[in-house]
């Protein structure tokens, strides 16, 4: 569960300006702040099988996106050439350097 929700979390922030704004707040909620169906449910005033159908609806769509754009999976093989890259060296400066690097996705 906690990879699932780890990799719906990336997906999230790659794609999340390709969502409508209900579907942003109800991930943000779900995902994010971890409320709960019924919590979200209660302040959106909408049945808690209508947020459930929405949040599987948006992940089956971020998957979607996924499987297109391959954002996620070019942000692992980055991150995974420069934690390889930082075990490869010795010099100081360039571990800033890798880290700064990371730290721009």
């Amino acid at each position: 569960m906690l990879d699932k929700t780890t990799r719906i979390n990336y997906l999230f922030d790659f794609y999340q300006e390709l969502l409508t704004p209900k579907q942003r707040n109800y991930m943000e909620m779900y995902y994010l702040e971890d409320y709960s169906l019924g919590e979200i449910s209660e302040l959106f005033q909408v049945s808690r099988q209508a947020v459930y159908d929405n949040i599987k609806r948006t992940e089956t769509m971020l998957e979607s996106y996924e499987e297109k754009l391959h954002l996620y999976s070019k942000f692992e093989q980055r991150v995974k050439l420069l934690d390889e890259l930082k075990l490869l060296t010795t010099d100081n400066n360039a571990h800033e350097y890798i880290q700064k690097l990371k730290d721009l996705d």
